[in-house]
């Protein structure tokens, strides 16, 4: 493990493997090295490049300091951007796709890909609740971590109050429970884009050449929000993976990246 500082004092931990070309990874909500899907992705993507996983701020080994605006997420990324070399490929899933967009508006990345941030732009789902950011704040300041996790994930992700429920029992559960306290830094990174309402051509900064991509086996309000997103950035392209779920599979992921970042 290696750390560097980012403007604010946190530590920000992280990992570099392989050799090539500098590639930046984004955790999504609640993710970290060592229970992260970007894990098997760096192995499967280090032999052609120089590899970087982080803890996001508040995670695993990474310190943090309030109060939390996504500009100091911003800041981390332009840290470990500093210690890739200057400049390196970007890559974000989930809310973590979300965070990428946003660096890239600054800092000096070569070619950014996305996989499915979780934009909510029509009927195909319910609409993130205009009144959740604060409810989510105040079930955590009362403690109540489990409560944060469960209100995540189904009004945040949309899953079913079952599946919530099934969830509760397996041993991952407790480690939801530790990270729980960053939910609120995720969904200030994307309730903005989680009403139902089309995307704006909010992202005109960000003209390096972006891959946003989705599951074929995703739902359908994630694949029209990634969709979305594709036609209003101005330098991007739209891929689909075939069989691929949000929880998409590094074996599927990694060769498209390759041969996006190396084109």
């Amino acid at each position: 493990m290696s750390t560097t500082v980012s403007a604010d004092g946190t530590k920000i931990a992280y990992t570099r493997a392989g050799s090539g070309p500098a590639l930046v990874l984004v955790d999504g909500a609640m993710c970290y090295r060592g229970s992260s899907p970007n894990d098997a992705l760096a192995k499967e993507l280090a032999a052609r490049f120089t590899v970087y996983t982080y803890d996001r701020r508040g995670r695993g080994e990474s310190t943090d300091t309030g109060p939390y605006a996504v500009e100091r997420e911003v800041e981390d990324l332009a840290a470990l951007v500093k210690e890739a070399g200057g400049e390196a490929f970007l890559f974000g899933i989930s809310s973590g796709a979300a965070l990428a967009l946003e660096a890239a508006r600054s800092l000096p990345v070569t070619k950014l890909a996305l996989y499915e941030p979780p934009f909510v732009v029509d009927d195909t789902r319910r609409p993130v609740p205009a009144d959740y950011p604060a409810r989510l704040d105040a079930v955590l300041a009362a403690g109540k971590r489990g409560q944060a996790v469960k209100m995540f994930m189904t009004e945040g992700v949309g899953l079913s109050g079952a599946v919530v429920a099934a969830m509760r029992i397996m041993p991952f559960w407790a480690k939801l429970k530790r990270v729980a306290p960053t939910l609120p830094y995720d969904t200030a990174l994307v309730v903005e884009h989680q009403s139902g309402e089309p995307l704006p051509a909010a992202w005109p900064e960000v003209k390096v050449p972006t891959l946003v991509a989705d599951g074929g086996k995703s739902p359908a309000w994630m694949r029209n929000g990634v969709s979305s997103l594709a036609k209003v950035l101005p330098s991007a392209e739209y891929k689909t993976l075939p069989g691929q779920t949000h929880i998409v599979k590094a074996a599927a992921l990694a060769p498209v990246l390759a041969d996006f970042y190396l084109s």
